[in-house]
């Protein structure tokens, strides 16, 4: 009489050998970002080289792996001709450190966006942050702080008062302009008689 786990050997061996060959662990060589769903070169672990995987990411995240990132893929019902990626790592610039529930955008160069226990953090990495193609920007809080220089190309407008280095308001000034009052060297007055500022 045949062993039972002899049968059961013999009779699991095709699904056993099909799960084995449902994933694969790779490295990427080339990335092309051009049509409807992106697709890798990359080589598997074991040596074997695929040109057309293609890549399924997130809706509303898409990103382009650099050549030497890693990936995981999978092989539906164990067939190697057909490899979906499903996700891509690379851990030459993963950020590091953060702590339980953060999260964090990135890229190679250093820009990142950081959802830290205390508040967000943007990092442009060095380079410029543009902000496009929105007719407004509303920030409803408090205060809005700046180390650098402002630069406005069209023009200020505000509901409250305007104050400058040792808490000179605008309405002051102007108020100490619209009351002068003096005798004009050349004949008459100037002052609160010539126009309110």
């Amino acid at each position: 009489m045949m062993d039972i786990l002899a049968l059961i050997r013999e009779a699991t061996a095709d699904f056993k050998a099909k799960i084995n060959l449902m994933l694969g662990r790779g490295i990427v060589s080339k990335v092309s970002d051009a049509g409807a769903i992106q697709l890798i070169r990359g080589k598997l672990m074991d040596g074997e080289d695929y040109d057309q995987m293609e890549r399924v990411q997130q809706y509303g995240f898409t990103s382009v792996p650099k050549a030497g990132a890693e990936f995981l893929s999978t092989f539906i019902g164990g067939n190697r001709d057909h490899s979906v990626i499903v996700a891509v790592d690379d851990r030459r610039y993963r950020l590091r450190g953060l702590k339980d529930g953060e999260m964090a955008i990135y890229d190679d160069q250093g820009q990142k966006v950081h959802l830290t226990r205390t508040g967000i953090v943007i990092d442009g990495g060095g380079k410029p942050i543009t902000i496009q193609n929105a007719p407004e920007v509303d920030m409803n809080i408090p205060l809005v702080k700046m180390a650098g220089d402002l630069k406005v190309t069209g023009s200020i407008s505000a509901d409250g008062d305007i104050s400058d280095h040792g808490d000179k308001k605008m309405s002051s000034m102007r108020a100490v302009y619209n009351n002068h009052d003096h005798s004009n060297p050349e004949g008459g007055r100037v002052g609160k008689d010539q126009g309110q500022m």
